[in-house]
């Protein structure tokens, strides 16, 4: 027996992705054993540990990872989807003084300890929806003093929570009122101030920026994405959201870690994706959220041979959705994704696409123990069983963190 063990056993069903055998997964009455957070044996008999339990008619999955995020705000935006309701869209919201500069003035008036005490519990909300991992962008405060603000609260927070949170730098969210005559001097900011501050804070992981008419032009987004990279920040774009911008070119120009959204995206897009090795991160969530019918054209990407993966992208106006096993059915119903390959884009592939595969997103020896234990048996009853809640346990690093 080794000893602060922790044993599952008689597994109903273990669905993952394999590394090794690069495909999903499933097996039946398996055990695994874990110690000190991570996984070291996985097999139809383990040896003998000191805590057990038993997974008898139990689905276990690898926990979330939820790659595209915008957490940090002070309120939500319900008026907007108010507005939305009477039939306004997400550009017009825009021009009438909501969207984004909405939660940047929010944002720009809060204290760090007021933005640190409505982050936490929302990540609290994360955890106990099985996401164990979630990348979580800047992007409302829109000036330095805040950007860095809220990159700090993000730290904090992940200090400690037992979530583990990947920062973004995203100034380059939006215009800020501000800058609406003078888009260029903002950029300016960013690239000549914003992002030197930031590598200098040493936080921030990524770099992101919203490519699209309206926001960031094609020449904007490759001055602020290769100043990211000069000063050691990874390239992720939102890309061709509302319109064919040839913002997924150009995300394979500038060999982005991911290109976002892509519901307009082109046929020369997804070669450019291809061809640069592009991940193609699909946010359903954010179309059902606004009422509108494009879903980004999962099975284009797929046939061409693009990874892809899901995220959540929550945020206070356009997804108020944290919760994967929701954008999991609606992947499958609107994107018309099979229930394999929507758990390995949200597990597997979104932790490939945080650069982070070979530590967690999949259940296999030497990784995280970062899990879901499902009081069902059946992987087909995550996004059939809509309504209900399916999950009995997380583990985050080998430690139960919620029960139901």
């Amino acid at each position: 027996m080794i000893m602060g063990t922790l044993k599952l056993f008689n597994i109903g069903n273990l669905v993952t992705y394999n590394m090794n055998d690069n495909s999903m997964i499933s097996l039946k009455g398996v055990e695994i054993l874990i110690s000190e957070g991570k996984i070291i044996e996985i097999g139809s008999k383990v040896s003998d540990a000191d805590q057990l339990l038993d997974c008898e008619n139990k689905l276990i999955t690898p926990g979330f990872v939820d790659c595209h995020t915008h957490p940090v705000f002070l309120d939500g935006r319900e008026n907007e989807f108010e507005m939305r309701l009477k039939g306004l869209n997400y550009e017009e919201i825009a021009d009438k003084g909501g969207g984004i500069n909405n939660s940047a003035n929010g944002v720009r008036n809060s204290s760090e300890i007021e933005l640190y005490n409505r982050l936490t519990p929302r990540m609290d909300k994360f955890l106990k929806l099985g996401t164990t991992t979630i990348e979580a962008k800047s992007g409302y405060g829109l000036n330095i003093d805040s950007e860095l603000k809220s990159l700090k609260v993000l730290h904090e927070v992940n200090l400690n929570h037992q979530i583990d949170i990947v920062p973004t730098f995203m100034g380059a969210h939006a215009i800020p009122k501000e800058y609406n005559d003078d888009i260029d001097s903002y950029v300016d900011l960013i690239c000549d101030s914003m992002i030197p501050q930031v590598a200098e804070q040493g936080i921030a992981v990524f770099n992101d920026v919203f490519c699209e008419k309206g926001y960031f032009n094609s020449m904007q987004t490759r001055r602020i994405i290769n100043t990211g990279k000069e000063y050691g920040l990874l390239p992720r774009i939102h890309a061709d959201e509302f319109q064919d911008s040839g913002s997924a070119q150009i995300a394979g120009e500038l060999t982005s870690i991911s290109a976002d959204h892509l519901m307009k995206v082109s046929d020369e897009g997804i070669c450019s994706l291809l061809d640069h090795n592009v991940i193609a991160t699909l946010l359903p969530g954010t179309t059902f959220f606004l009422g509108k019918t494009n879903y980004a054209p999962y099975s284009r990407l797929k046939k061409a041979g693009v990874e892809i993966a899901l995220a959540t992208d929550y945020n206070p106006g356009s997804c108020n959705i944290k919760s994967m096993p929701f954008i999991i059915s609606l992947a499958c119903i609107y994107l018309k994704m099979n229930v394999l390959d929507a758990i390995k884009a949200c597990t597997y592939t979104s932790a490939k696409s945080l650069m982070m595969e070979g530590t967690i997103g999949s259940i296999e020896e030497g990784k995280n123990a970062d899990l879901i234990i499902w009081d069902i048996d059946k992987l087909e009853q995550v996004p059939y069983m809509i309504d209900h809640s399916l999950i009995k346990y997380v583990f985050k690093n080998g430690t139960r963190v919620f029960t139901a």
